[in-house]
């Protein structure tokens, strides 16, 4: 039986569109991809998430790859990706049905220790409370066993009782190699809960 429902962060519950965010800054295109692949998708990106690289370190690494005039678009979306705070349409208001209707919701999230801070900027984290497990503060990312492992020890969770949601097929089916049930979140809140019933959990249609 289900009793928990266990969300990632972004691109699940706040909008974490790296090309989007990168698009808004109205660069030449060639730039624009530099900028991209050097921030969002470098080395350093995992690193501030797994906790072993400061935000400060990672900026450094990833403007040594880069021209000097990128540089200050290094800092906005290294720092100040998530403003201003958008959440995924329609996902509050499913949160608050499932709290409502008797089920423990909680947050597993690859995220720098900034989380803790930007986190509380979005209306919808005010629903999860405590109930919130950061790859940087447990040293270990999704979707590593030791991190699903970890997170149902810390939020004193079986396994079996619970259905993880994530915009990560990888993340999802690493939910499942430890005995959750997973579901593969497409941007769709209203698909979300069909899946949700499908997985045995109380949610309107």
């Amino acid at each position: 039986m289900i009793k928990n429902v266990l969300f990632d962060m972004g691109g699940v519950l706040i909008r974490f569109e790296p090309r989007y965010f990168v698009e808004k800054l109205g660069l030449p295109a060639e730039d624009a991809a530099m900028l991209y692949h050097e921030t969002f998708k470098s080395i350093e990106w995992v690193r501030t998430d797994r906790g072993t690289m400061t935000d400060e370190d990672a900026r450094a690494g990833m403007k040594s790859r880069l021209p000097e005039r990128l540089h200050g678009y290094v800092d906005v979306l290294q720092a100040h990706w998530n403003e201003p705070a958008e959440q995924m349409p329609g996902m509050q208001e499913l949160v608050e049905e499932l709290q409502e209707n008797g089920y423990n919701v909680c947050l597993l999230t690859n995220a720098s220790h900034r989380q803790r801070i930007y986190w509380k900027t979005y209306p919808v984290s005010a629903l999860f409370g405590e109930r919130v497990v950061v790859s940087a503060e447990e040293g270990v990312t999704k979707p590593s066993h030791e991190f699903f492992e970890r997170a149902l020890e810390k939020l004193g969770l079986s396994a079996e009782e619970c259905v993880f949601v994530d915009d990560s097929p990888s993340n999802a089916e690493g939910a499942e190699q430890v005995g959750m049930k997973g579901i593969v979140f497409h941007g769709d809140a209203g698909l979300l809960r069909i899946r949700l019933r499908e997985a045995g959990v109380d949610v309107k249609e």
